[in-house]
């Protein structure tokens, strides 16, 4: 039986979650299911969109990813089942899947529509439960995902660039997401930082035109509450504090430019 993992912005206060995991269970009970994480910032689709990306290829090839940030939820926005790198994701169509679709080659796209696989009775306001759930559920029991709907090759997708872009002297970007520990990871990926052959290039980083200095290796390179920039687990330039909170200090995420700027020398 394929896991279905959970990826919400319900919390845990509420009994969100137990009615989700009661529908999968009660369709598919030989289901693993996996929490990822209920604790995405209410509606932050945004936020949502990159975990999933994260997450996505840790996972067995079959796994289904059902991710419901849903602040459209009632209206005439699509539901939507994809299928990337032999794995599924069951989501609403308002750019959850924005990053996992630039990332990963499309197989299959479909919308869900066929009302067979939803529960009985709809409520205007609770769509993971009663469409995303059980349509998650059935497909794990082995339901073919093109039974739920009709092909699509139409996707709503996030006006986020995937990359930094290039100025005369580097690069500049903007903040993706921001962790609990209130680092700011941005769009300057590891690749970007790469020098060419028979150039040695050191980097400086600005925040929003404060120079923090050069990309560090572990954030024990700097005093304890001084900012620092290094490379982060997830492949990409992240803003930090060493004990402490990027976004606090600088005072917000999405708007947060960083510029990386480099000094070239021949050898």
């Amino acid at each position: 039986m394929p896991i279905i993992t959970l990826l919400t912005d319900y919390g845990t206060r509420d009994h969100y979650v137990g009615e989700l995991k009661g529908v999968i269970l009660t369709i598919a009970p030989a289901a693993q299911i996996v929490d990822i994480t209920h604790d995405i910032e209410p509606f932050k689709v945004r936020q949502a969109a990159f975990v999933l990306q994260r997450v996505w290829a840790r996972y067995p090839a079959g796994t289904i990813h059902l991710a419901v940030v849903d602040p459209g939820v009632g209206s005439d926005r699509r539901i939507i089942l994809g299928q990337y790198a032999g794995r599924f994701v069951v989501a609403p169509d308002n750019g959850l899947v924005t990053w996992v679709h630039r990332e990963y080659a499309l197989e299959a796209m479909y919308v869900v529509e066929d009302r067979r696989y939803f529960l009985g009775q709809l409520s205007t306001t609770f769509h993971g439960r009663d469409i995303m759930a059980p349509v998650a559920a059935h497909l794990a029991n082995g339901v073919q995902p093109r039974s739920f709907g009709r092909v699509t090759d139409r996707l709503e997708m996030l006006p986020i660039p995937a990359r930094a872009e290039p100025t005369e002297r580097g690069w500049l970007g903007c903040v993706i997401y921001v962790d609990r520990f209130g680092s700011m990871v941005t769009n300057i990926g590891e690749e970007q930082l790469q020098t060419p052959r028979g150039e040695a290039r050191s980097w400086e980083v600005l925040v929003d035109g404060a120079n923090i200095g050069p990309i560090r290796s572990t954030f024990c390179d700097v005093p304890s509450g001084t900012p620092l920039a290094l490379i982060g687990g997830s492949g990409f330039l992240e803003i930090s504090i060493n004990q402490g909170s990027a976004v606090q200090r600088f005072a917000g995420s999405d708007a947060v430019r960083v510029e990386v700027r480099s000094k070239v020398s021949r050898v």
